[in-house]
């Protein structure tokens, strides 16, 4: 990383002193990086910003350079502190997992490191790098062991709960004719408790380690169902939004799981608003984008996978509570009275089969799942 501070150092150096450098322009190559750069004055008024800079602050260079650092965030944020330090110090200093939060910004995980301009004093160069993708691989990693998980349970359960479960009740039922009244209750409860049972049974089966059929999947038809199921359905009084980018590709994808899928996201997002304060004004909006998202390689695939498509579901609700957010996606893990556990973890299986990814972003008032869906790109392994 000192290399990388250091290499920054000497770019602004030319910059700021508006030498010719040799070789090609180095505010050309500081725009081309793919890391967010941006040099602060004395008083943290923006200097410069990079295109990437400008894309992750949602403003463009002539924009920022006309404001500081604390019109977009609170001044007690510790990336000042860690300013202040660069400045005394006159060192180069980084620090990890940073949040940055405010009206117009929202950034979690940030790694940030900052050095001194030795040519200018009090200008610092900042460099930003957003690490929630390789912790979105992490989570992923956590979600695909527990989807493990739940498939080895429902394998025993299937093998060695439903076969004498069916014979409790074959005997309950030939009991049923043929005991008196009060008896015959008992036997009635045994029945209805073996069927619960059976039910509990068949829906942990859906984990099983079945090859899924993929082909092409137009997800706006699949929202579209979604949302018609959902308003004629469970979510009569929520309002629903779309704001779809018409032009995104197909998802390589069984549709139905996809299906089912958002129907369980969706179920869960009007479950939370009807039960919260916002049940009159609850909303769900539904997103499509295309990104020019990460590749990487699946475990038992040939191919490296291309996650540019993105839906995301997002409510209005009270959001998901802290204590069970780490532990949100495995199996009987529910904030719910009457609730089973297993859809979110249901959904984390598919998306994980799939080769995707699922993120979850929320705080009282908005959460947020996003899908993160695969294309296989062609002749990637070759390019690579």
């Amino acid at each position: 990383m000192s290399g990388v501070a250091g290499t920054m150092r000497s770019m602004f150096s030319v910059v700021t002193r508006r030498e010719q450098p040799r070789g090609p322009d180095a505010t050309a190559l500081l725009s081309a990086l793919p890391v967010p750069v941006v040099a602060l004055g004395p008083d943290n008024r923006f200097r410069f910003a990079n295109q990437a800079a400008e894309q992750f602050f949602g403003l463009s260079n002539a924009q920022l350079t006309a404001i500081g650092l604390g019109d977009l965030v609170p001044e007690d944020n510790p990336i000042f502190a860690l300013l202040n330090q660069v400045r005394r110090a006159d060192v180069t200093i980084s620090d990890h997992d940073l949040t940055l939060e405010s009206p117009r910004l929202r950034k979690h995980g940030i790694t940030a490191q900052a050095s001194p301009l030795q040519e200018e004093p009090g200008v610092v160069v900042l460099t930003l790098q957003d690490t929630s993708a390789a912790r979105a691989l992490d989570r992923q990693l956590t979600f695909r062991s527990a989807a493990r998980s739940v498939t080895g349970m429902a394998a025993i359960l299937a093998h060695e709960v439903k076969n004498p479960l069916s014979g409790i009740r074959g005997a309950a039922q030939l009991l049923e004719s043929s005991v008196s009244e009060p008896d015959r209750e008992l036997t009635v409860l045994i029945r209805e408790e073996a069927d619960r049972i059976r039910d509990l049974v068949d829906r942990m089966e859906v984990f099983g380690e079945k090859p899924i059929e993929r082909g092409a999947v137009n997800i706006h038809r699949v929202l579209e169902r979604v949302r018609r199921l959902a308003e004629s359905g469970f979510a009569p009084h929520i309002n629903f939004r779309e704001i779809y980018d018409p032009s995104l590709p197909p998802v390589n994808g069984n549709r139905d799981q996809l299906v089912q899928v958002v129907l369980n996201l969706v179920k869960n997002a009007a479950e939370a608003i009807t039960g919260s304060d916002m049940a009159t004004q609850g909303e769900i909006v539904l997103t499509t984008a295309y990104r020019h998202g990460m590749r990487l390689a699946v475990p038992g695939s040939p191919h490296r996978m291309h996650l540019p498509l993105v839906v995301t579901v997002r409510d209005n609700g009270p959001g998901i509570s802290e204590d069970i957010m780490p532990n949100l996606f495995d199996a009987f893990v529910t904030s719910k009275a009457s609730g089973s556990g297993l859809g979110l973890a249901l959904v984390a299986k598919i998306i994980s089969d799939h080769g995707g990814l699922i993120e979850v972003d929320s705080r009282p008032g908005r959460t947020e799942f996003s899908l993160h869906l695969p294309m296989i790109a062609e002749d990637l392994s070759d390019a690579l």
